[in-house]
């Protein structure tokens, strides 16, 4: 006879399908009423570690990633987010795990490392907030961090126009959205892990993601 699942199994079966769900939903929402392109798909490793790292423009843009890469990706969310009562029931439901931003989060860090110890997928935006401008803003140490104390590789993505997505109303002018994804990428691992070798590899992740996005999102990682 088959054992019932514990709490624990129960929940991840729920998130699970809660994710399948929104991601597959998005999916048909940019076919529909969007001009929705995915290049280099075929970069993503489909086993393994993997930290995707991206820019940041739209609360859309977790669902858009979800929905555009071959793997489940376990999001990290501001805690303010998570914080709030209806929202932060969905964020948690969507299988994303709350951080501390802009100040050393222990407990986030650890969870990300379990997670890419058992082969999962990490979603990190590194500049902490969705840009006010579209154009990329300086980076917060959290990803570089974790790339190098877990050693995982990393996929850089680019994403353009979900900044244009203010109110269900755009969608009848059909916006184009772009995901571009990078070559994956693991950074050194020798030395001492100091700030300045956060710092730099916080800046080789910018400038991964720039290179593929136009001149005016660049930001602060102008080439």
């Amino acid at each position: 006879m088959l054992q019932r699942p514990d709490g624990s199994r129960r929940h991840e079966i729920v998130v699970a399908a809660f994710y399948w769900l929104m991601t597959r939903a998005m999916a048909l929402v940019l076919r529909l009423f969007g001009r929705w392109e995915i290049r280099g798909a075929e970069r993503v490793p489909l086993h393994g570690p993997l930290i995707i790292a991206s820019n940041h423009l739209n609360n859309a843009d977790p669902p858009l990633l979800g929905a555009s890469l071959p793997r489940r990706v376990h999001f990290m969310a501001k805690q303010e987010l998570c914080d709030v009562l209806v929202g932060g029931f969905f964020i948690r439901l969507f299988g994303a795990f709350p951080v501390r931003r802009f100040e050393a989060d222990l407990r986030a860090l650890r969870v990300a490392q379990r997670l890419l110890a058992s082969g999962r997928v990490v979603g990190m935006f590194p500049e902490g907030h969705r840009s006010p401008t579209a154009s990329m803003q300086q980076a917060h140490p959290g990803t570089a961090l974790l790339a190098l104390r877990a050693r995982a590789p990393i996929l850089p993505v680019a994403i353009t126009g979900t900044e244009r997505i203010h109110s269900p109303r755009i969608l009848l002018q059909r916006p184009a959205i772009t995901v571009t994804i990078g070559e994956p990428f693991t950074l050194p691992a020798e030395g001492r892990l100091t700030a300045e070798r956060v710092a730099s590899a916080s800046d080789e992740i910018m400038r991964r993601i720039a290179a593929m996005l136009p001149e005016s999102y660049r930001g602060v990682y102008r080439l």
